[in-house]
């Protein structure tokens, strides 16, 4: 018997930016993880132009229906697709996790919540506007802070270092293994073993 207050999600976003010149920058990390779960279960993406998205459905490790969507509408409209996508589904807000980049936590560090405030984030603005609630789950993938140096924008849109990309490549596993069990058992599950982990380094390959 399910517990009603268990938050299982029913879609999983990826927020990014569609073009090839945006891959694996920092601000594409969720493309990249909702990638991986695709892989691990064994689905496609087509494209859907009703939700300006891509698509990929199928079942999860565990039997149940899974729908993973990456925007086509750039970050700062990413609230469109989504919002296209739960209308379709008649989805309510709240059964969407969205993934996505996260400037104030350090790189190696994931961060699932039941809700929350975009943070700054262009692509969690439009999902608030479009979705009317903050009440919604969300995993955050830490990409660390830029240099003072640096502007935030040349941070976001710029590629991780050697080093980071090594934390990242496992990381980003580690963030599927969240969405997973966030599936099986439900986020507040999920939240209470992987809001603590910590990948400071990359282990040896050897």
């Amino acid at each position: 018997m399910t517990n009603d207050s268990l938050v299982i999600p029913q879609l999983i976003v990826g927020l990014g930016n569609p073009e090839p010149k945006y891959d694996k920058t920092r601000h594409n990390i969720g493309f990249e993880v909702v990638d991986e779960l695709a892989r691990r279960v064994q689905i496609s993406w087509s494209e859907n132009r009703r939700f300006q998205a891509l698509l990929a459905e199928g079942r999860s490790l565990t039997g149940d229906k899974l729908r993973l969507l990456k925007p086509l509408t750039y970050m700062n409209r990413s609230g469109q697709a989504i919002r296209a996508a739960i209308d379709w589904y008649k989805m309510p807000p709240e059964s969407v996790l969205i993934v996505y980049d996260e400037l104030d936590l350090p790189v190696g560090r994931l961060r699932l919540r039941l809700s929350g405030s975009a943070g700054g984030h262009n692509g969690m603005k439009s999902a608030i506007a479009h979705l009317g609630t903050q009440i919604f789950p969300r995993l955050r993938i830490g990409i660390g802070k830029s240099d003072p140096d640096k502007n935030t924008v040349g941070h976001v849109l710029g590629k991780f270092s050697p080093e980071e990309s090594k934390i990242i490549a496992e990381v980003i596993p580690l963030a599927v293994d969240a969405i997973e069990l966030s599936l099986k058992q439900g986020v507040e599950k999920a939240m209470s073993l992987y809001n603590s982990r910590i990948i400071d380094e990359p282990r040896p390959t050897s």
